[in-house]
């Protein structure tokens, strides 16, 4: 009887556990965590400095014995005591609501397509070690559909990209189930690159990635815009090593990530060409779903419109599909058991 009033009262957490940031929602309170995945770290003494908004701060400014990195790479825990301390500083923050932190939570967290056995067990390990009393995994394609508001639950063909930080996975959806899917380590990540290498390439000046990146945001494009944006930026002069303020503007910037994008479009039809062409109907009927932070870039939608021919949607407020979807879950036992038992024999209990 006490486990059974420990598990009514045990929290209900989501988290989207991405490349570049981490999402932590609690039912009924909403989104209570959104921050970088970022943790930094002192070299000597293996001491964890600061995580998420504070380490995101330090990006190129720390001392020699001081690294600042991200645990994962491409979505996939690249280092895990890392990711512990991350996920474990993160969920502390339940412990402002004294009846949450009374009972470890029962946690859905969002897992790339196709994750190995090794991988998925370094998923549940961190979360455990983090503080959780029960795991559900769960695909995070599946999670962005239901956070876009899809009906996976019925026999028809659903197709959603979900554009990441550091992977871009592509899937048709139907009947709660992949179908087929491709995934691709082309991302935000890979964009905020390929702006660094051309400023290199045409200016001889080195950008740091925080400011690539908000020039991606800011005036990065898939497609021509219909007004001309220019952006002055500041970095090293490689030729003398001072600092040298430049003027970059959208033609530039769309023209470094045009070959990035169109590994993505490529991927989207090979897709539709491998998937049945019942539910190939049904996607073209329905369209393409756009979520993740990458669906945000200007014309991006537009640019896959116009090289596969079927209409595409940008999700609402794509940046918190995953952490809505599995949110949902917690509200539908029924299908969260079914989802996760695609992946594996379902949670895990310690």
């Amino acid at each position: 009887m006490f486990n059974n009033f420990k598990n009514k009262f045990s929290p209900n957490v989501s988290i989207d556990l991405g490349t570049s940031n981490v999402l932590v929602s609690v039912s009924d309170k909403g989104i209570i965590v959104n921050e970088p995945s970022i943790v930094a770290i002192n070299n000597k003494t293996d001491e964890i400095l600061a995580i998420g908004d504070e380490a995101k701060k330090m990006l190129g400014r720390t001392p020699p014995h001081i690294s600042v990195s991200k645990p994962l790479e491409c979505g996939i825990i690249s280092d895990f005591e890392a990711t512990e301390k991350m996920l474990k500083f993160f969920l502390d923050k339940l412990h402002s609501d004294r009846i949450l932190s009374a009972y470890r939570p029962r946690v859905i967290i969002g897992v790339p397509i196709g994750i190995t056995g090794v991988e998925r067990k370094a998923v549940e390990d961190a979360v455990f070690s983090a503080g959780a009393k029960e795991v559900f995994l769960v695909e995070q394609p599946i999670a962005a559909a239901l956070g876009a508001q899809i009906m996976i639950n019925e026999p028809s063909g659903n197709l959603i990209v979900d554009f990441g930080g550091g992977a871009t996975e592509i899937a048709v959806i139907s009947l709660e189930g992949i179908v087929n899917w491709r995934r691709l380590e082309i991302a935000g990540d890979k964009l905020n690159q390929n702006i660094i290498q051309t400023v290199k390439e045409e200016f001889n000046v080195l950008l740091g990635e925080t400011i690539a990146e908000e020039v991606k945001i800011k005036i990065g494009s898939a497609v021509p815009q219909e007004k001309d944006l220019k952006m002055t930026v500041r970095g090293r002069d490689l030729i003398t090593g001072l600092p040298k303020e430049i003027t970059l503007n959208d033609t530039q910037i769309r023209k470094s990530l045009e070959k990035s994008l169109s590994l993505i479009v490529d991927d989207i039809k090979s897709t539709l060409e491998t998937t049945p062409p019942e539910l190939v109907a049904d996607i073209y009927q329905k369209g393409i779903i756009l979520s993740g932070g990458g669906a945000l870039l200007k014309g991006m939608d537009k640019l896959i419109e116009s090289e596969i021919k079927i209409p595409v949607t940008v999700a609402d407020d794509p940046l918190t599909c995953i952490i809505r979807g599995l949110s949902a879950l917690h509200e539908d036992k029924n299908m969260l058991d079914r989802v996760t038992a695609l992946i594996d024999n379902g949670p895990i209990i310690k």
